[in-house]
């Protein structure tokens, strides 16, 4: 049995952590709440009742926004981010696995945009369209200022799973006929599937919820982030918290459907072992 009390210094960090959470969670918990006003009520508490009417008043045409067409424009680009940035990040990951002339110089210019202050990202980028006379839109300048902000993150995990991955295994593959082709399809990228859902799911995350190089980039129409910044300047009522509601939702669902998908492949995998 242990007898041994504890110090001062653990009740300190205990009250750091809890302020930390509420810190973190408490104006998300504030958002949801709000949400389910009644009717007649506002921005701030106290509660006027409690409904669902400005969820349903969500769907419904609004005076101001675009909720409908700027989610499905975040979705449509948190995808093709998604998609870009596991590509880029598996091909690079290969390339960098053994060392080549200039190796060191290409890597840190790719990370640098990590520590460059988005909104000049965004700025550089929406001028550089307009120099070349093209219109900035949200599938070609957008996309490509979220891949300087995703791609560094993606290339960083995927070198980090390479320096764990165990050649054994591409020898044993070649050594039983198989070719370059065969191994990758069939030996590395089995392994690595588990971690580059992971990097794909690190992706659209951070362009779902991506404002600040989308500010510059995004043209004419607006992504999801934009349009919610837009309606805080002209929608006085709860639907504002709705539509932070559903969203919020929405993002916790897609994680939690990509960590079901990863239970399923590691029991498909200890099924196919037991086999």
């Amino acid at each position: 049995m242990n007898t041994s009390r504890r110090g001062l210094s653990f009740y300190l960090l205990g009250a750091f952590f809890a302020l930390f959470v509420l810190f973190l969670y408490g104006p998300t918990a504030t958002i949801l709440i709000l949400s389910f006003q009644g009717p007649d009520g506002g921005l701030t508490f106290p509660m006027n009742g409690v409904s669902l009417h400005w969820f349903r008043n969500l769907f419904e045409q609004q005076a101001v926004g675009d909720f409908g067409g700027s989610f499905r424009r975040s979705i449509a680009l948190g995808l093709m981010v998604m998609v870009l940035t596991v590509l880029f990040s598996v091909l690079a990951g290969f390339a960098f696995r053994r060392r080549f002339r200039g190796s060191g110089a290409i890597f840190y210019l790719a990370v640098a945009s990590l520590i460059v202050p988005s909104i000049l990202v965004s700025l550089g980028i929406g001028l550089f369209f307009n120099i070349l006379g093209l219109e900035p839109s949200w599938y070609s300048s957008a996309l490509g200022a979220h891949l300087t902000w995703t791609l560094p993150f993606g290339l960083l995990i995927v070198f980090a799973i390479f320096n764990r991955f165990n050649p054994a295994y591409e020898e044993a593959a070649r050594d039983l006929g198989a070719t370059p082709w065969q191994t990758v399809r069939h030996v590395v990228l089995p392994i690595l599937l588990p971690s580059l859902i992971g990097v794909g799911l690190f992706g659209f995350t951070l362009s779902y919820d991506e404002f600040a190089r989308t500010l510059m980039t995004a043209g004419s129409f607006n992504t999801l982030p934009l349009e919610i910044y837009g309606m805080t300047t002209n929608v006085t009522t709860p639907v504002l918290y709705a539509l932070g509601s559903l969203t919020t939702v929405f993002s916790f669902t897609v994680i939690g459907l990509f960590f079901l998908g990863l239970i399923a492949l590691r029991r498909r995998r200890l099924g196919h072992s037991g086999a």
